[in-house]
């Protein structure tokens, strides 16, 4: 990851926090005052976005010395530092609330990812992504899946195909049924690319196997139905199951066989990661 590339991120989250000046570091250190601090895990995670930390300090003050004291993608426990800091305390104060935003938000991304990579085992179901993410952020969230354990599915509407219910809808009519014939025009439209499509039930599953499908998506699938389509479309196709699976289910999810599980919830809902920034005295 070219972390660089999000300088000018960096620089509008930063004069989003300051605007005109952080009124309270001005008022209550000292220009020159200089010290020390760490940013540590206050809880057991999966650590992303460590360069881009340090690139918020930097751009505060680029003397600044930040030392990275752990790996991208490395599971730590709590209590590990991530981050040391010396320098001049102002940029660091400052600093703080935009670089711990930045990390508790990627490494709960990453962290999540791994629980559900986790709970898959010993099943061999990848753990997907989905274009459910902040808008900006998408490929900073998609970098923390992987660093998660995860794996990501489509970037965008741009490098893949995927046929969801609306779009049966505007095509569904008269003559062929709305399954073969979306795929048919899809595959018409770019026919060098695979075709997946979202389907209801194991019916419609039939419908997309014998139109050819590269890929279906099995959506809101009871464990019943998914065990059954998992049993009917195996080896004739890529099977992926989405909508309604927690880390309570994805268990019994992935004992049915399914290839791959796609989950929003690694990037819409995970839980900010338990960071602090923490002077260093003495």
């Amino acid at each position: 990851m070219d972390f660089e590339i999000y300088r000018g991120l960096i620089q509008q989250v930063l004069a989003e926090d300051i605007g005109a000046g952080d009124i309270t570091t001005e008022a209550l250190v000292p220009e020159g005052e200089r010290g020390k601090a760490e940013i540590c895990a206050r809880q057991k995670l999966v650590t992303v976005g460590l360069p881009l930390a340090r690139l918020v300090f930097r751009e505060l003050d680029p003397a600044l010395e930040v030392e990275i004291a752990a790996g991208e993608g490395e599971t730590v426990e709590a209590g590990t530092v991530l981050l040391r800091l010396e320098g001049k305390l102002r940029p660091i104060l400052t600093g703080e609330r935009t670089a711990l935003n930045i990390l508790q938000h990627l490494c709960g991304v990453a962290t999540k990812t791994a629980r559900f990579v986790e709970r898959v085992r010993p099943a061999k179901t990848r753990i997907l992504d989905t274009r459910k993410t902040l808008p900006g952020l998408r490929r900073l969230e998609k970098y923390a899946v992987l660093m998660g354990g995860g794996e990501n599915h489509r970037f965008g509407l741009y490098d893949a195909i995927l046929i969801k219910d609306n779009h049966l809808a505007v095509v569904a009519g008269a003559g062929e049924g709305k399954i073969a014939r979306a795929i048919r025009l899809a595959r018409a439209a770019r026919p060098g690319l695979p075709v997946e499509i979202e389907v209801e039930t194991v019916e419609e599953m039939e419908e997309a196997l014998a139109a050819g499908a590269e890929a279906i998506l099995l959506d809101n699938f009871p464990p019943a139905e998914l065990e059954e389509a998992v049993r009917r479309g195996r080896g004739k196709t890529r099977l992926e199951a989405s909508g309604g699976i927690d880390l309570g289910t994805i268990s019994d999810v992935a004992a049915t066989g399914v290839e791959s599980v796609s989950l929003g919830c690694l990037t819409h809902s995970a839980p900010a990661a338990d960071i602090a920034l923490e002077l260093v005295t003495g």
